[in-house]
This record gives C-alpha cells, sequence and structure tokens, in this order.
C-alpha cells in the first residue's frame, strides 16, 4: 500500500477547499452536464466540437474533484507554534530585505495545497520557505534560487 502525501495547510485553507468541493460537485458538475446535453443536440458527434469540449471539461471537473478529495482527507491542519514567537515556521507571516539594500517583503509560509504567491502566500516547499523555515529574527540566510543565490535578513515574524 502507497502512502499518501500530506498536503500541510491552514484551517482556513482546508475550508475553502472545501467550499470548492461543494462547488464543483453541486453547480459546476450540473453546469457541465447541461452543455453536454446541449451540445449533443448539435449532431453528428464525431465532428462536434462542442460536445468535444464539454466532455474535455467533464473530464477536468472530475479530475480535479478527485484531487480536492484527496487534499481534504489527507490534510495536516498548520498550528502556530507559539513557544518559539521569534523562529519561522508553517503558517507564521515572515519579513525580510534582501541585502545589501533590498525593501522589505512579507510571506505567509503555508503548505502547497493553499500557496498563491499574489496573495502573498508561499509553499514550503519553495526555496524560499525552506530557506527560510526555523530561522530567527535577526538571522541572515542564503537562498538559492533558479535565478541564483540572494542573502536576505529576516526582521519579523508573526
Amino acid at each position: 500500500m502507497t502512502v499518501e502525501k500530506s498536503y500541510y495547510m491552514t484551517q482556513e485553507g482546508k475550508d475553502k477547499l472545501e467550499e470548492e468541493l461543494h462547488y464543483l460537485k453541486t453547480d459546476r458538475r450540473q453546469e457541465v452536464v447541461e452543455r453536454i446535453k446541449v451540445a449533443r443536440d448539435f449532431g453528428d458527434l464525431s465532428e462536434n466540437s462542442e460536445y468535444d469540449a464539454a466532455k474535455d471539461e467533464q473530464a477536468f471537473v472530475e479530475q480535479r474533484i478527485t484531487q480536492v478529495e484527496k487534499m481534504i482527507r489527507n490534510a495536516v491542519i498548520i498550528e502556530n507554534d507559539n513557544d518559539n514567537p521569534n523562529i519561522v515556521s508553517l503558517g507564521k507571516s515572515v519579513s525580510f530585505v534582501e541585502l545589501p539594500d533590498g525593501d522589505e517583503e512579507t510571506y505567509t509560509i503555508v503548505g502547497s495545497a493553499e500557496a498563491d504567491p499574489f496573495e502573498g502566500k508561499i509553499s514550503n516547499d519553495s526555496p524560499m520557505a525552506t530557506s527560510l523555515l526555523g530561522k530567527e529574527i535577526g538571522e541572515e540566510v542564503t537562498v538559492s534560487t533558479p535565478g541564483g543565490d540572494i542573502d536576505v535578513r529576516i526582521t519579523n515574524v508573526e
């Protein structure tokens, strides 16, 4: 038996996945079924691009449902480590400056299931997060990125 991957996430992230799953199983699935019915009425299925597109969309929705169910089933809820408030850990926001004179940036380290860099949430699997995890305020850290190594100093952890 294979061991399934754990998906680290906040309770908020798990709640969002549960909402998405409910939407996919109720509304979205029904919308796709209706599109298939309409496309079927266009005639010969072998030359019906609307039907093919609707079937592809159905496959995508079903795949996403399976993926979200797996993520929820294997969710590991991130609890903040209040024993060490100055140490970077999952679920915390970390601020840092790129050395020697960069601007301050702040990210929340979350599991890969809820990572969204545009919202300031980075995956614990990302090069930045793996370099910062376990470090303290004031530490200087070298981060290996695809664009080369950068040095940062941690300025705050919340």
